[in-house]
């Protein structure tokens, strides 16, 4: 008897699921009808060295976004060979100039990673940084630890802050703990989340007691890469659980084992999902971005 009780209750224990996919098809029209006021067509760069399938398929993902919105995208694709090594370096920085010259292109990105023997910050800070929709450039950086409103906040950070923005889950004041310190995503995430007033912890995936640390926070945000790390264990009811893990196994895995997690935080918890959570946001906040770089 008992234990029908219980899977009856398991059923309304169910946390909101913070899905960036409703967020994005919401913004969509918005974002089009933007970038059909701004007078000349906004053209985008998206800079690829090398072949790797997982930056192939990030890109494609952009240039079919930037079709939906009405935004004009060049893929930029350099290919290397074993004799032209030594030339990758200047032949990026070179595109990079000629995109930084033309008024038409507004929006400039470098696909990460690039191969080892390109100088990536070199290579980054050579981006006009009114161009650089990646918020990558050392500018905007410090422009972002600074709280400055013009500072361009890289995607996934600021996607992060439009997903809680939209399900009216406010950080001001709260206890979050970013898990993971990657310059991509970690950092500008605590970053974005500190000039809204909520009390940052950042650890990482070998920190000491990591336990302690999530059972203490309001809101976890996990960008680490590793499958499985956030268990049932980590995590008390009512909190609020972002997920930025990509984990490519035999399906796209996030770093929290969501349905664990989802049993404990219960119905006063959120979490998003993977795939469908951070993800699409990334893609949406990445041409929100170009549109407030064609104000500017």
């Amino acid at each position: 008897m008992h234990m029908s009780h219980t899977i009856g209750q398991d059923q309304t224990q169910h946390p909101k699921i913070l899905s960036g996919i409703v967020v994005r098809d919401a913004r969509l029209k918005m974002l089009a009808e933007k970038f059909k006021s701004i007078t000349l067509t906004p053209e985008l760069a998206i800079v690829q060295v090398g072949n790797r399938a997982d930056s192939t398929a990030y890109i494609g993902a952009k240039m079919a976004f930037a079709k939906k919105v009405g935004v004009t995208a060049h893929h930029i694709h350099i290919v290397e060979s074993d004799d032209q090594e030594k030339h990758t370096q200047s032949r990026i920085i070179e595109e990079i100039k000629k995109n930084n010259e033309n008024p038409n292109v507004r929006g400039i990105i470098v696909q990460l990673p690039l191969p080892a023997h390109v100088d990536r910050d070199l290579v980054i800070n050579s981006i006009d940084p009114r161009k650089d929709i990646d918020g990558l450039t050392s500018t905007n950086m410090m422009y972002l630890g600074e709280g400055r409103p013009d500072a361009i906040i890289p995607a996934t950070a600021r996607g992060v802050k439009e997903l809680l923005d939209f399900y009216q889950i406010s950080v001001t004041g709260k206890k979050v703990l970013v898990v993971g310190r990657s310059m991509l995503v970690g950092k500008p995430t605590a970053q974005v989340l500190a000039n809204l007033g909520a009390h940052i912890t950042v650890a990482h995936s070998k920190t000491e007691d990591l336990v302690k640390e999530t059972l203490a926070a309001d809101i976890i945000v996990i960008a680490v890469g590793k499958p499985h790390l956030i268990r049932a264990t980590h995590v008390k009811a009512g909190q609020i659980i972002v997920d930025i893990g990509m984990n490519r196994e035999e399906k796209l895995l996030g770093d929290v084992d969501f349905d664990e997690v989802s049993k404990i935080i219960g119905s006063n918890g959120a979490i998003t999902p993977v795939p469908g959570g951070v993800g699409p946001m990334t893609v949406l906040c990445l041409f929100e971005n170009l549109a407030d770089a064609c104000r500017s």
